[in-house]
């Protein structure tokens, strides 16, 4: 058995527990060398042979499977699966499946990490000092503002609760749940642009999907409130990073914390290098605990779908 390895987080280090049902099973695992997601021509040539693939940000088109008919599963390190072609996927008769929860903590706490270092511009007094200058910086305090969370998963919920540990109100929209279902969270529930429109600091926590790209367009972000404060620790494509920076430059928006990239890396972003954007790269699982939750998650669907099992967390 010949498994792919491909999260940078995990692949450079396939001797960590959560990996040990592999080797038990004289799998052979096979490390991304690259340090960042494979591209599909390095994906090609990876897949000889392989059965499994824990896969991080890598996009999987049509055309892999085709080229890979051993391959019988791809277990996403992680929640999103938008960037594998599941149609093809299905035809192909390989299981996609993902990890919800499993990094959801880890991702929640970045996601505070970067709504503290925007409002208190954090980097920047840090790089100040560094230099040997000594500046005053006049940030915004958090407790006691509005925190519009777009999206309610395991993610959502967890910086909820961070979020009103720290004083903040929070408001919350999630097409999956009923407004019985987000009261009960502890989150005032509204629409999608009450969200924009009433929130202070706004975080997204939604797949990337076409009716999602951009969801944060130029008309949303002009009718957010001054000052407003975005966060990003999902997918780069939800804001329209053209539009986002206008608005920065205008001085309507006070600052954006991101995670990820419409494109990455991220070195055509019009955000990235701004004095008022904290870019962190795409990281927001990399801490140890979250490394071995989703890691075990990732190799139980894996087993699963080897030993002809309905794997916990089929997608397709």
């Amino acid at each position: 058995m010949k498994v792919l390895i491909t999260p940078t987080s995990l692949s450079s280090n396939l001797e960590i527990a959560a990996l040990e049902p592999l080797r038990e099973r004289g799998a052979e695992l096979v490390a991304n060398p690259y340090g960042r997601p494979m591209i599909a021509e390095e994906l090609k040539s990876a897949l000889g042979g392989v059965e499994a693939v824990i896969a991080g940000l890598d996009s999987f088109p049509a055309e892999l499977f085709a080229q890979a008919p051993q391959l019988k599963v791809i277990a996403r390190y992680g929640v999103g699966y938008d960037r594998i072609d599941l149609e093809a996927a299905r035809k192909a008769g390989v299981r996609i499946t993902n990890a919800p929860g499993a990094n959801g903590h880890s991702v929640a706490e970045l996601t505070l990490g970067l709504m503290f270092a925007v409002a208190r511009q954090i980097p920047q007094a840090s790089t100040a000092v560094a230099a040997g200058d000594w500046p005053r910086f006049e940030g915004i305090e958090l407790a006691g503002r509005r925190l519009g969370l777009v999206g309610l998963g395991a993610i959502g919920r967890d910086t909820a609760e961070m979020a009103r540990g720290i004083g903040m109100q929070v408001l919350g929209f999630d097409p999956g749940l009923s407004a019985q279902e987000i009261t009960a969270l502890g989150i005032t529930p509204v629409t999608l642009d009450e969200v924009f429109v009433s929130s202070d600091v706004i975080s997204l926590h939604i797949p990337l999907n076409e009716k999602t790209r951009h969801i944060v367009s130029a008309e949303r972000i002009a009718a957010m409130p001054p000052g407003v404060i975005i966060i990003n620790t999902a997918r780069g494509g939800l804001i329209d990073e053209h539009a986002a920076a206008a608005a920065l430059e205008a001085g309507h928006v006070f600052g954006l914390g991101l995670d990820a990239y419409e494109t990455e890396p991220p070195r055509d972003s019009p955000l990235v290098g701004h004095p008022r954007v904290v870019a962190t790269p795409h990281s927001g699982a990399h801490s140890k605990e979250s490394v071995q939750r989703t890691a075990a998650a990732a190799v139980e669907n894996v087993l699963a779908v080897l030993d002809g099992e309905e794997p916990p967390n089929g997608i397709a």
